[in-house]
Order: C-alpha cells, then structure tokens, then sequence
C-alpha cells in the first residue's frame, strides 16, 4: 500500500455559480467535436458529398441515438429490475449509467435515419462513423478514470489504482485505462491506416472491423474489470453482461466484414484512382 497509486481527481472540471461542468460532460463534447471532423475529413478524401448541412444533421442524429441507445440500454442490460419498480428514474440522466452496447445500437439505428435524409450509403455512413468513434471512446474512459467508476479487479501489480470510496482501499485495474488505450487509441490507428487507402475498401470494411477489435477487446478487459455490483457474474465466476454483449459483436462484425469483402461495392463517389 506504501507503493500504491492514488486516484484523487475532481470529477468537475469547473464551476460557474450554479453551472457546474464535469468531464464526464467535457468527453462526450470532445467525443463528438473529433467525431465530426474525422468525418468532415474522410468525407473529403474518399470524395463522398457531405456539406455542412449533412454533417450538422449526421451529427444531430447520432446524438441522440447514442444518448438514447445508452441509457436504454443500461436500463435494460444492467438495470436488474430496478427500472421496472421505478419508471420514472430512466429519465434521471444526471444519476448516471450509460451502456455502450446500448449507445452503439442506438448510434447504428440513428444512422438509417440520417442516411435517408443526406443520401449516403448507409454502409459508407457507418464506415466513416466507426473510424471516429473510437476517439469519443478515448474520451470517455479516461472521463470513467477521472470519475472513479467502473473500476477494475484487485491487483498487486505495481500500477494498481486505489480508487477509495465503493472501490475500497486496495489497489486495483485501472481497466478504465486499458480501455482507453485498446477501445480508443489502437482501434483508432487500426482503422484510421485502412482509411489512408485510395481507392478505400468496400463499404462495411470499417464497421466489420471495429465491431470485430471492440468486441475482442472488451471481452478481454473484463477479465480484469469489476463486474456491476448489481448483477455480479452470470455464470461460472467470470461471465459478464459486459462479456454476453460483446460476443455478438465480434459475430455481426465478421459477418459484415465477409459481405463486405465479397461484395466490394466502393465508397460513394469515388471515380477510378491510382492506389497512393
């Protein structure tokens, strides 16, 4: 414990009177400001047509599909019934819990919708999308580091967290970080190479793989993270909601990538170019 690593960060980044900004907050700004121009940017260079008007409005779309696929989801995945006996506290978005997997799906419904209204193939739509979204996963585990929650097991490694609090006093995973680094950073550098490519791959590439990385990813990290006390593990003292949702992601993702590569219909837009 003399060695230990203390967490001891203020969830809020500033205050103004009774305006009080969390990071929490701050990340899903910058989640989605990066998202925006990652899109603006590979809009451009794969020769899709996205004015600021369709930027504005895949933006909107995806908002709300991942504020209201992620508290859905969480009611609905990790809720354990609590919802059910309390309705009106789905709507308490300030008590926090979002899901992921929830927010992913909301994010690909919402994106039909805002393929509809710019004329974008749906599966260039998502393709860009899923080169961006990594970035907001960055942002949003270390705002989960910051805020002390969804912490990792106990650990005697010597980077292990003393989170205090729920958490305890013993060290343990910053699994929030191993996220950050694996859901964010290497997803990110990953799909961000493949998009370097002209012509770009086939519609779905993108989307295959991240569904395929993040799945992998989370499937491992939760080894090492704390299960949500509320449902604990599901069987065998290691299975997670966290792992049952997951699985089907890497599923879907293989799945779209094989489409994908059978297929091979070209990104909208794109006459016939040189490979650089």
């Amino acid at each position: 414990m003399l060695n230990a690593l203390y967490q001891n960060l203020d969830p809020v980044a500033f205050s103004l009177g009774p305006l009080v900004v969390r990071w929490y907050g701050i990340a899903y700004v910058l989640g989605f400001v990066c998202a925006a121009l990652v899109i603006w940017r590979l809009a451009r260079r794969w020769r899709v047509s996205v004015d600021a008007d369709a930027l504005l409005t895949i933006m909107l779309c995806v908002i709300i599909g991942i504020i209201l696929g992620g508290r859905l989801g969480y009611v609905l995945f990790y809720g354990n019934g609590y919802y059910l006996a309390h309705p009106l506290e789905i709507l308490a978005f300030n008590k926090g819990g979002m899901s992921f997997h929830g927010g992913l799906i909301g994010a690909l419904l919402s994106g039909i919708v805002a393929a509809r209204l710019t004329g974008i193939p749906y599966l260039t739509l998502a393709d860009m999308g899923c080169v961006a979204a990594p970035l907001g996963l960055l942002f949003g585990r270390l705002a989960n580091f910051v805020n002390g929650e969804l912490w990792g097991a106990p650990t005697d490694l010597p980077w292990g967290v003393v989170f205090g609090g729920m958490a305890g006093e013993m060290p343990r995973h910053p699994s929030q970080l191993y996220e950050a680094l694996l859901e964010g950073v290497v997803i990110f550098c990953v799909l961000f190479a493949l998009s370097r490519r002209l012509p770009p791959r086939p519609r779905g590439t993108f989307l295959g793989v991240f569904l395929i990385l993040y799945g992998c990813f989370r499937f491992l990290v939760e080894f090492v993270r704390e299960p949500d006390a509320q449902l604990g593990y599901l069987w065998g003292g290691w299975l997670t909601m966290g792992q049952l949702l997951s699985v089907p992601l890497v599923v879907v993702g293989i799945a779209v990538l094989v489409y994908a590569v059978r297929m091979k219909e070209p990104q909208q837009g794109l006459p016939e170019m040189k490979q650089i």
